[in-house]
C-alpha cells in the first residue's frame, strides 16, 4: 500500500514561522512520530512526504534517524493542501492503484488504524477515518442564529487516513482544478463528483495537532500510552 503525507504547512496558529511538524513533542518532531506509525505499519510500502524544498533538508535528517527499508520519498508541494495533494498524486509510482492520505500533523495515529485503512481500501473506491460526534452540533447562520440541531447519530468527525482509488482520485482533482473547486480535505472532491466514500472507526486520540493546546493534549495522550522519545519506528 501506498502512503502520501501532506507535511507543507507552516504554524502559524502554533505562534511559529516554521513548518509545524519540525515542532518537538516528547524529544521527537511531529513528523517523526507520523513517520514511525507508517514504518511500523504492516501493509504500508511506500511512503512520500509532500513539503516544501526549504524543509527537505530537516526532513532527511528525519528520516535518516527511521530504522526502514521502506522506500520514502520528498515530494514538492503546492501553495494549498488540494494542490499538494495532486502533486503528491503525480509522483506516486505507476503501479500504485490505491492510496492511503494522512496528515502529518496526526502525528497520534496509530499502526494498527493506518493498516485497517489499507484493508478497507482494496474493496471500496474510497474512505476516511472518522468517528462519531459526541456533542450536540447547531447550524448557524451569519447573524449568530441558530438554524438547526442536526441529529447527532448521523454526524462524524472526519479524520485522516483517508484512502481512494489511485486512478478515481486523480480524476476528481483534475475536475476540482477545471470547475474551481476550493475543499479542505479529499474526500470531499469524491462527494461532488458522486463517488461512494465509506467510514472506517478511526481513533480518539487521533488528534490533529494546530494549536499549543493540541501539542499539550498529544504530549499528554502520549505519556499516558507509555510512549517515550527513545522508541524507534
Amino acid at each position: 500500500m501506498y502512503l502520501l503525507i501532506p507535511a507543507a504547512g507552516m504554524g502559524r496558529r502554533m505562534g511559529s514561522s516554521r513548518n509545524k511538524l519540525l515542532m518537538t513533542l516528547l524529544g521527537k518532531s511531529l513528523l517523526s512520530w507520523t513517520l514511525e506509525a507508517a514504518v511500523k505499519s504492516n501493509n504500508i510500502t511506500w511512503i512520500g512526504v509532500i513539503g516544501q524544498p526549504v524543509d527537505f533538508p530537516d526532513f532527511q535528517e528525519i528520516i535518516s534517524f527511521l530504522s526502514t527499508d521502506k522506500p520514502i520519498e520528498l515530494i514538492e508541494g503546492g501553495a494549498t493542501r488540494q494542490e499538494s495533494v495532486y502533486k503528491g498524486l503525480q509522483a506516486l509510482p505507476p503501479e500504485a492503484e490505491r492510496v492511503l492520505i494522512h496528515d502529518g500533523a496526526r502525528c497520534l495515529a496509530t499502526p494498527q488504524l493506518l493498516d485497517r485503512c489499507a484493508e478497507v481500501i482494496l474493496t471500496c473506491p474510497g474512505l476516511i477515518a472518522a468517528i462519531p460526534v459526541k456533542d450536540t452540533i447547531k447550524v448557524v447562520d451569519s447573524s449568530g442564529l441558530i438554524q438547526d440541531t442536526p441529529n447527532r447519530s448521523q454526524l462524524w468527525a472526519a479524520q485522516t487516513p483517508q484512502a481512494f482509488e489511485v486512478k478515481l482520485l486523480k480524476e476528481c482533482h483534475e475536475k476540482g482544478h477545471q470547475l474551481g473547486w476550493a475543499v479542505t480535505d479529499d474526500a470531499a472532491l469524491f462527494e461532488k463528483c458522486g463517488l461512494p466514500v465509506k467510514i472506517v472507526q478511526g481513533e480518539e486520540t487521533n488528534l490533529k495537532v494546530t494549536t499549543p493546546l493540541n501539542l499539550s493534549v498529544a504530549e499528554f495522550l502520549l505519556m499516558e500510552e507509555g510512549r517515550s522519545k527513545t522508541e524507534v519506528g
